[in-house]
């Protein structure tokens, strides 16, 4: 009896290949299609390529609640940003997907389990990382780091001439201008023409969530989002799950232009790329997370998560999710978001996203001490000393050390 293998499964030309080259190589191939929230025509339809190019089964596992709830909402309490900018709606499924094809292997007794990323790139590293950290004695293959396998298919070209041979049906062709990879969260966009960091890459690009700032409307739309210890809950007065809440953001942002960006970034295996993002919902998120906890949280909490964000960022970025790490830091953002509960009005205009009004019942905004007008518990007179105290360094070194001004 053959062995058997796991091939996370897309349907695209790349995993369409693996599963006839893994049947070449001798395996039963299982073939998992982990539903995201990507876009197709016709999942079954998916699935029954499948089993018509010879896989053993073909499965679909729908993870969105998951995802936006488990995976995409703990990284926004941290305001994790890859770089400043990148979202990571790529870098936080690739955990997820391996988790789902772990089980799967578990589930049929495969031998390994298969993924179609390159030997360059991000995704190898996450898809790996999480499944050795998932299961120790894990056996991936990778076949773009297979010598053999780059020999038979140094390009596109190879890969549709096999299809052909193999009867299997794919919609690609030789001309690649971009390629691309969505979820519910994003839809990430690069190689081809935005290889070139001075080509502008907007107008090279289909966008898929959103539509261009200059063709969105003249009028401001306003959402407002509600959030309890720090997770988006509500979105206009209405209760919704994690997957809803993102999926109507994306379209009311989307419309309105909000959540592209355009970077030049350090990979993980230390290269840079070149890459177009869009995230309409996840922006909108963000924003107005950040602003609740400008009313909610203490100066020194919300310094201390800052700086340790970027370290978060890095690590999901990495393929670090699972690790003894991450797990004391989703501790630690668990406990700091329990005050981050109440509602936040975006104003949506044209790319732009503002902060309109934020309400919370645990606000720590005093208007009598902040006003200009009245003191309230605040005695001005207090400075005095409290400058005196915190210059006295200052005047010691001065002494020591003059300075020229």
């Amino acid at each position: 009896m053959a062995d058997s293998v796991v091939l996370a499964y897309s349907g695209g030309l790349d995993t369409s290949v693996l599963v006839g080259w893994l049947m070449d190589k001798g395996y039963d191939v299982h073939c998992l299609y982990v539903d995201l929230g990507q876009p197709c025509e016709d999942r079954q339809a998916i699935l029954q390529k499948a089993l018509d190019i010879g896989a053993k089964s073909s499965e679909l596992v729908d993870c969105q609640e998951e995802l936006c709830q488990d995976f995409a909402f703990p990284v926004l309490q941290w305001q994790a940003k890859y770089e400043n900018i990148y979202l990571l709606g790529t870098s936080i499924a690739r955990p997820l997907i391996s988790k789902a094809c772990l089980q799967r292997a578990r589930e049929v007794g495969a031998v390994a389990y298969v993924h179609g990323a390159t030997g360059k790139g991000n995704d190898q590293c996450r898809f790996q990382l999480a499944a050795e950290a998932l299961d120790p004695k894990v056996n991936v293959i990778a076949p773009w780091r297979i010598e053999e396998f780059r020999k038979q298919f140094p390009g596109r070209t190879e890969m549709l001439a096999y299809c052909e041979q193999k009867n299997i049906p794919v919609k690609a062709t030789t001309k690649k201008p971009y390629s691309s990879d969505e979820n519910c969260l994003h839809i990430s966009y690069e190689a081809g023409v935005l290889e070139d960091p001075a080509v502008d890459g907007i107008p090279q690009i289909d966008f898929g969530m959103t539509v261009s700032p200059q063709e969105a409307p003249d009028q401001e739309t306003h959402v407002t989002i509600g959030f309890e210890s720090g997770v988006p809950v509500s979105l206009n007065g209405e209760k919704k799950s994690a997957a809803a809440m993102v999926k109507e953001l994306n379209d009311i942002a989307g419309k309105n232009g909000v959540g592209r960006i355009d970077i030049v970034e350090n990979r993980f295996v230390g290269m840079k790329s070149r890459g177009v993002y869009e995230a309409p919902g996840m922006t909108c998120l963000y924003a107005a997370h950040q602003s609740l906890e400008q009313l909610t949280l203490d100066r020194d909490a919300v310094h201390l998560r800052d700086r340790l964000s970027p370290e978060v960022a890095e690590m999901v970025y990495y393929g670090f999710w699972y690790c003894a790490k991450m797990d004391a830091l989703m501790a630690f953002i668990r406990e700091l978001q329990q005050p981050v509960t109440g509602e936040v009005t975006l104003g949506l205009y044209k790319g732009n996203v503002r902060t309109i009004g934020r309400t919370s019942p645990n606000s720590l905004y005093d208007e009598a001490i902040a006003s200009m007008e009245s003191g309230g518990d605040y005695n001005q007179t207090d400075a005095e000393g409290f400058l005196r105290i915190m210059g006295l360094p200052l005047r010691v070194q001065g002494g020591v050390r003059p300075r020229e001004y």
